[in-house]
């Protein structure tokens, strides 16, 4: 992840800005990932997309971005973008998210019609069998608590154990903070009346969901299909977030349990040297375990690799651009015959 804290020197040699091939676009490995970006101007120029500052005295800084180096351009508060820029960004292929001082909120998003639909088709795979949607709820389990449980566990068991697991955690932040017995409430109808710890942790809970929202946008995921919550846009959010909230929001609130304003306290903990945008690598990589758990090879990210596939129902997916009126058979349309093909037997039987 790289943050535009301070102007560095750039190549400048003039060159015509093109629509990038796929061939152009860099290695999965090569990618800067995500850059986040705050009280700047991003501008295309003939040379390439810029984001510039002026100071007091008229002078502009610019520092030039590799567009087609990154997977998401997070914009924070004070970023103005010009339509030729945010063109630019979608030909490379570049998710661009309007983002929070430091994460603490996802506005909107715009993706590129180049981006994969891979992890998607993963998270719907995985989304619409319920064996393998339990199977993902426990995955997520080990890695919030780093504890297995048995594959035969079901979720009403599986939520019971968190319960306990995440009240334990409460009675030794409550011991270790000397603040008495702590009950978590969430009730947005009485905000104020609430104690220190709960302003605090609501506050910082959606800070992060800011964040991985964001992450589950640059892959090109839906918010809306999550594994444990479900009926909201934002499920897989809350799925994902619950992985890192015993590590990170939950002691943060309770050391915050004397403040006169622990909500802003929670904003600006996390504002300070961006801590939720370091989390950003660890949630993509979670992300892809989850969705595609057998993969031992690196996964890609966000960027295609195919511009298109077409789908098929015995191979998966055949290549896209190639005209199949002479096709004359491939494995994966031999196994079509007038014997065991509605279609063909249909086709069998009509009339010439």
């Amino acid at each position: 992840m790289t943050s535009l804290s301070s102007p560095t020197q750039q190549s400048s040699a003039r060159r015509r800005i093109a629509a990038p091939t796929l061939a152009m676009l860099p290695r999965v490995g090569d990618s800067l990932s995500f850059l986040y970006a705050d009280v700047v101007r991003i501008v295309q120029d003939d040379t390439g997309v810029s984001a510039e500052t002026t100071s007091a005295d008229g002078v502009t800084t610019r520092v030039y971005l590799p567009t087609a180096a990154l997977s998401c351009v997070l914009l924070g508060p004070g970023t103005s973008i010009t339509q030729p820029a945010l063109a630019t960004f979608a030909r490379h292929g570049t998710t661009v998210v309007c983002s929070g001082s430091g994460g603490v909120r996802c506005y909107s998003a715009t993706t590129s019609d180049a981006l994969t639909t891979r992890w998607l088709e993963a998270q719907v795979h995985q989304w619409s069998d319920p064996d393998r949607r339990l199977a993902v709820a426990q995955s997520m389990y080990l890695k919030r608590f780093n504890v297995p449980v048995p594959p035969s566990t079901p979720l009403n068991k599986l939520r019971g154990l968190e319960g306990q697991r995440v009240k334990a955690l409460y009675k030794i932040l409550s011991q270790q903070h000397r603040i008495g017995r702590f009950r978590r409430n969430y009730d947005p109808a009485s905000w104020d009346q609430q104690d220190p710890v709960n302003l605090a942790l609501s506050s910082a809970n959606t800070c992060l969901y800011g964040i991985v929202h964001a992450a589950i946008v640059a892959l090109g995921c839906s918010p809306a299909l999550g594994f444990v919550h479900q009926g909201k846009q934002h499920a897989l959010v809350y799925d994902i977030a619950d992985l890192y909230k015993a590590q990170l929001t939950i002691p943060l609130a309770f050391s915050l349990h004397d403040s006169p304003h622990p909500e802003a306290m929670a904003r600006r903990s996390f504002r300070e040297e961006l801590r939720l945008y370091r989390l950003l690598p660890r949630i993509v990589t979670d992300i892809q375990s989850l969705l595609a758990p057998g993969e031992t090879a690196p996964v890609p990210d966000g960027h295609a690799v195919d511009l298109v596939n077409l789908w098929d129902p015995y191979s998966g997916s055949v290549p896209a651009g190639v005209n199949y009126a002479s096709y004359d058979g491939q494995p994966s349309f031999d196994t079509l015959s007038p014997s065991n093909d509605p279609a063909d037997q249909e086709s069998a039987d009509a009339p010439d």
